[in-house]
């Protein structure tokens, strides 16, 4: 439809020609996120005449066109200019029933634009800082037409996706006080599920982009309760015990025999983790005082509960199970015991008397990134990070998992990253090209080795595990400096006597090879040392290689020429590692 007709329509003025002409064009638009250059003159001018509209008594009818124009032309990023100044967003927030206002004041004179930010009531100026509302809300039950809400929604979270100067007036307009007013009631049968979903959509928009609105939500609006009470809600759960939690209606039944969520609490339940994420972001970073740690305590028995459901298909239950571990991975590590705390029942994995629920589904969800091998970085490391953390502070963490990546080990024929076993593929990614990729799979089972040197070198071989050995000063062996409990000696058959033929670097038995050396005299084979040095010394000096040695502190530092004519005579590894390394069990 052409612009120039709609435009002379708007300007006439005619509610009824409005509403013809609108409809229209919402309708041929309602698809389109692209938009061509020639008309974007045009498309601004139609925003402002349609705010222009919207400050005027319409038609329900027209209203809702209007909104619908208004979300329409707010996909294009570069026609936003009608659409962010304080006024607009302010018409927005009030038929999206989120405005901090005074009721009394009409919508035209709640706010006019100026450059100190007056406020305008019965005629009467008043100066304000531009940080400072009015602190009564609109009473939500002056608007309850859902359609309406939802429109003005969907057209603020526009653009706030699509341009800063919106996201800098969304903050200042303290947008996120009435989302959270309106989020406290959002179980209300007042609201239904696209008024809260919504409501949640633009606090996650606000909460990514505005660092200052993520603060006032977790702190001055207390978005932590408020989220859990919102995600406990949507959930529909009950708590059977302190921090143990049930779906009402199924408690005390296994969560593999629940039914899985509908998609409307999955949808909600995925937009709260993300907000959550969001103002959680820095909690693993800085200490919690112990009112902060409860909370956080019940957060993860919420959270458990989320990892432990399926929601209504394998795709989506993947995306749900996504948000919660990266949720999970913002969360005090100490907090995290609520994943531990439910009683042992029939159907549940139970492990030194524990259950391991919620770590068997951490568990598989990590192996299933693995296996998939799409984008490791933003895919597995979260899972990984979070293992590795957990087993490190968490002993029956710990050995639970250790049972099931490194079970003792019986295979000394194949080399530790031959197989498909889940010791094997995570050996694999310690020669990933992603450093970061190889550092946290390395860091995982070097922590599940309980940082004993001789341990790791058993499970993943000298070479793979050199890496992590050189970057810790660990090369010449010893342990680590984690604190864990004592092992006794628990060593398979098959390991204990193929322990003498093992090649360290390798991992395995290796088919005994023909000694070089063999029937050489003593000058001989000073001599074709001295001619290997030799070669080393020409390669270093044209900067080809860089020869390396282990220093006294077991890092790594360049050799001199000095040190190579003693290649012949001094060794280069010598282990200190304490009498029986290799020893499985704990106590």
């Amino acid at each position: 439809m052409d612009l120039r007709v709609i435009i002379e329509q708007m300007e006439a003025g005619e509610q009824d020609r409005v509403l013809a002409v609108l409809q229209s064009f919402n309708k041929e638009m309602s698809q389109c996120f692209t938009f061509s250059r020639e008309e974007a003159q045009e498309r601004e001018h139609l925003g402002e005449l349609v705010l222009s509209f919207l400050s005027r008594e319409l038609q329900p009818s027209c209203l809702l066109a209007c909104l619908e124009t208004v979300r329409i032309l707010t996909r294009d990023k570069h026609c936003m200019d009608p659409f962010i100044s304080r006024s607009a967003m302010l018409t927005l927030a009030r038929y999206a029933g989120i405005a901090i206002a005074h009721p009394a004041a009409p919508a035209r004179d709640l706010l006019e634009e100026s450059e100190v930010g007056v406020v305008k009531k019965d005629g009467k100026e008043a100066a304000e800082d531009s940080s400072v509302v009015l602190k009564e809300s609109l009473p939500p039950s002056e608007n309850t037409d859902h359609e309406v809400i939802v429109e003005a929604l969907k057209s603020i979270c526009n653009i706030l996706l699509h341009n800063e100067t919106g996201q800098a007036v969304a903050a200042d307009l303290h947008l996120i006080n009435g989302v959270a007013e309106r989020l406290k009631q959002s179980n209300h049968p007042t609201w239904n599920h696209e008024v809260c979903f919504f409501d949640l959509r633009l606090t996650f928009l606000l909460t990514a982009l505005r660092v200052d609105v993520r603060a006032q939500l977790a702190h001055e609006l207390h978005g932590i309760k408020l989220l859990g009470n919102q995600l406990e809600a949507t959930l529909d759960l009950c708590w059977p015990d302190p921090l143990v939690t049930a779906r009402a209606g199924f408690e005390g039944v296994p969560p593999q025999e629940l039914p899985p969520l509908s998609r409307q609490q999955t949808e909600c339940s995925m937009e709260i983790l993300k907000i959550l994420f969001n103002i959680t972001f820095d909690t693993n970073r800085r200490k919690v005082d112990e009112e902060e740690a409860a909370e956080y305590r019940h957060l993860s028995a919420l959270l458990r509960h989320c990892m432990t459901s399926q929601a209504d298909g394998e795709e989506r239950t993947d995306e749900f199970h996504s948000h919660t571990v990266n949720l999970l991975g913002n969360l005090p590590i100490p907090c995290l015991d609520a994943l531990l705390l439910p009683k042992v029942e029939h159907g549940s994995i139970e492990y030194m008397g524990v259950n391991m629920d919620a770590v068997n589904m951490l568990l598989e969800f990590m192996e299933k990134r693995l296996d998939r091998g799409h984008k490791l970085k933003e895919t597995l490391l979260p899972a990984l990070n979070l293992l590795t953390e957990s087993s490190r502070i968490h002993r029956e963490t710990r050995k639970f998992l250790r049972s099931k990546v490194l079970p003792p080990l019986r295979d000394v024929k194949n080399r530790p990253e031959v197989g498909n076993a889940l010791r094997n593929k995570l050996v694999r990614l310690m020669t990933h090209i992603d450093t970061d990729v190889k550092d946290c799979a390395a860091e995982f089972l070097f922590v599940l080795c309980k940082d004993s040197v001789s341990r790791f070198i058993k499970y993943t071989g000298y070479g793979n595990a050199a890496g992590l050995l050189a970057a810790r000063g660990l090369l010449r062996g010893g342990r680590d400096s984690g604190i864990y409990s004592e092992d006794e000696d628990s060593e398979t058959e098959e390991y204990r006597e193929a322990k003498p033929h093992i090649n360290l670097i390798t991992g395995v038995v290796e088919d005994e090879q023909p000694n070089p050396l063999e029937g050489m005299t003593e000058e001989q084979k000073e001599y074709e040392a001295m001619k290997l040095v030799n070669m080393f010394d020409r390669l270093s000096r044209t900067n080809l290689i860089q020869p390396m040695q282990l220093d006294s502190d077991g890092k790594m530092r360049e050799m001199t020429t000095e040190d190579l004519n003693k290649m012949v005579t001094n060794p280069l590894f010598q282990s200190e590692e304490p009498a029986d390394p290799d020893s499985e069990d704990e106590t």
